[in-house]
Formats: C-alpha cells, sequence, structure tokens
C-alpha cells in the first residue's frame, strides 16, 4: 500500500487521540514522528531534552518533566534503554498513571516485562507491552512489524493507534511477555546466521577468496539448503512432535562435519569457541545411542524437561 493512503487509512480509524513518546532515542523519534504524520496531538518527554528539537518543530510539544508528559495524554507509548530506566521513570508516577494505557516498546526479557505488567494492574494502570521487529526509518509504514503482548481487550480497544506505528501490528497473546519471545528467538536466529557467516568469511579469507567472490555460492547454499530447512512445514512439525527419525543426513554424520569444520578453523587459526557447545551436544547425542536420528534431536538439550509445555501435554 502507497504510505500516503496507509496513513491516511489509519487517520481516518482514530480520532487523533492525544499520545506522549517517553524515550527519545532513534527509534522513540521515528515513533514519535508517525504520530505527528498521522495527525495525533504528540507530547514528548526525554532526559536529554536537544533530542525532541526536530519533533517540537514539526508540531510536537516538549513536556519538561516526565510528570508533565504523562498527564497530557490518555496513551503513554515507552520506549528506553532498559526496563529498570522504565521503572525508575513510571513508578513515581503511579498516580498520574492510573487510568491511562501505557504501551512499552522496550526490549527486554519476557519476564521483566510479565512483572511491569503486574504492577501496572496493581496500579489501575492499562498495559501492553511489544516488540518491535524493525529499524526506525521502517516505524510508521505498512511493512513495520509490531508484535503485542497483554490484555486482548485492551489491544482491541488501541488497534488503530497502536497501526500508526506501524501496518504489522500483532497481537499474539494474553501472556505480556510473548511478545519479547518472539523477539528474543528472531534476533537469536539472527545473531547465529550473522556469527556463522563471519565465521564462514574467516576460513575463506586465509586463502585470500573475497566474500564478493564467494557471494553466489552464499546466496545458492542460503536459499536452496539453510532457508528450506529452517522453514518449511516438516521442519516445524518435527520440533513441535519431537520426532527426529531420519534417513537423510543424521547425528553420526553431522557428528563427522563438525569435527571437520573444527579442526580446519584450529589448523587455519580461526577461533572455534562457539562451535565448541555444538559439538560438545553432539557427541552426548551419541553417546546416547541416537547416532541415526537426524541433528534435530539436539533441541532435546535445549527445552526445559522439568517443566510440562502445553505442547509436552499435547503428546
Amino acid at each position: 500500500m502507497d504510505q500516503h493512503l496507509f496513513t491516511n487509512a489509519i487517520v481516518k480509524e482514530n480520532d487523533r487521540i492525544p499520545v506522549t513518546v517517553i524515550g527519545l532515542g532513534n527509534m522513540g523519534q521515528a515513533l514519535a514522528a508517525a504520530f505527528l504524520r498521522a495527525g495525533h496531538p504528540v507530547t514528548v518527554w526525554n532526559r536529554t531534552a536537544g533530542k525532541a528539537d526536530l519533533l517540537v518543530g514539526n508540531g510536537a510539544v516538549q513536556a519538561e518533566t516526565a510528570h508533565e508528559a504523562v498527564a497530557a495524554s490518555k496513551v503513554i507509548v515507552v520506549c528506553l534503554s532498559t526496563y529498570e530506566v522504565v521503572k525508575s521513570t513510571l513508578i513515581p508516577l503511579a498516580a498520574k498513571l492510573a487510568g491511562r494505557f501505557i504501551v512499552n516498546l522496550t526490549t527486554g526479557t519476557p519476564n521483566k516485562a510479565r512483572l511491569l505488567d503486574t504492577w501496572a494492574k496493581e496500579k489501575g494502570i492499562e498495559y501492553l507491552d511489544g516488540a518491535i521487529m524493525a529499524v526506525p526509518p521502517m516505524i510508521g509504514t505498512p511493512n513495520a512489524l509490531i508484535l503485542y503482548g497483554g490484555r486482548k481487550e485492551l489491544f482491541e480497544t488501541y488497534q488503530p493507534v497502536l497501526q500508526v506505528m506501524g501496518g504489522g501490528t500483532t497481537y499474539l497473546s494474553e501472556d505480556t511477555g510473548v511478545a519479547l519471545l518472539y523477539d528474543m528467538a528472531m534476533l537469536t536466529m539472527l545473531y547465529g546466521a550473522w556469527y556463522s557467516y563471519f565465521h564462514a568469511h574467516a576460513l575463506l579469507r586465509t586463502a585470500n577468496i573475497s566474500a564478493e567472490e564467494f557471494l553466489p555460492y552464499t546466496k545458492d547454499w542460503l536459499q536452496h539448503m539453510i532457508v528450506p530447512s529452517l522453514t518449511s512445514s516438516d521442519a516445524a512439525r518435527i520440533l513441535d512432535e519431537r520426532q527426529y527419525e531420519t534417513d537423510v543426513s543424521n547425528i553420526t554424520v553431522n557428528k563427522l562435519t563438525l569435527d571437520h569444520i573444527v579442526n580446519s578453523s584450529r589448523e587455519l587459526g580461526v577461533p572455534v569457541d562457539w562451535l565448541l557447545p555444538i559439538q560438545t551436544v553432539t557427541d552426548g547425542m551419541l553417546a546416547q545411542g541416537f547416532g541415526n536420528d537426524g541433528f534435530e534431536r539436539v533441541f532435546e538439550s535445549m527445552i526445559n524437561r522439568s517443566v510440562a509445555t502445553p505442547l509436552d501435554q499435547n503428546r
């Protein structure tokens, strides 16, 4: 959808209710700017006042204090550096926040989100926790994905306002921590892929092979091998059902491959620290007699078997 048409559609679905944005890092500034473009009265507050200058020039009101910022709006969007900073900012304002709606888009752990939600409920504060799966330039566009956890009725009530920040606004669960679980899951895949990519090129660089030279092989390997093996319904089913039998590529074969990678890396002077835990888990699976199972069985070493999950209960 065209950005102009997208913004107009969102504006028509809400009353341009006042919004306060607390925290004006790169992401906070992008969030505030999206609300300004959509026609909302916007109040902003940041501990470093100078970060508000551009927003004020575009029509935002800069609050002198966090108390003043909270008092200005029914909807409070929070995007700070840590949950500790969120708590130090909001807890002293509990009385003023009662009856208002907090959208917390700060990155943190699922349990920190749940604890803050418990505090909010005790203080009569409406609260949703969200995870932004986008970079600042994407905010306010149809493709910006923002995930939410918390009371579904709150999400439904404020959905038109939330969609101003991104067309990919998505409700996940009554569990306030689930949005950050999704966030951590996706970022784990990102950093794992990044680090393995760097390791691969460290190996290649020992023979003066450039990243550009290897790029066609990178693309083919990702598109035809790695992506299909991680994104198919069969791949998901294996983990959900915990059925690891295979006649394609078992743990015994993969153990030999891991050993070759580790030994080659050591010979070439490339650090292998990140691979050693994988190698150790694979050794353990072999020792337990699972050599004929697929490599997916290493998943068993990661999940908390002491706590039965809904998936386990349904097996």
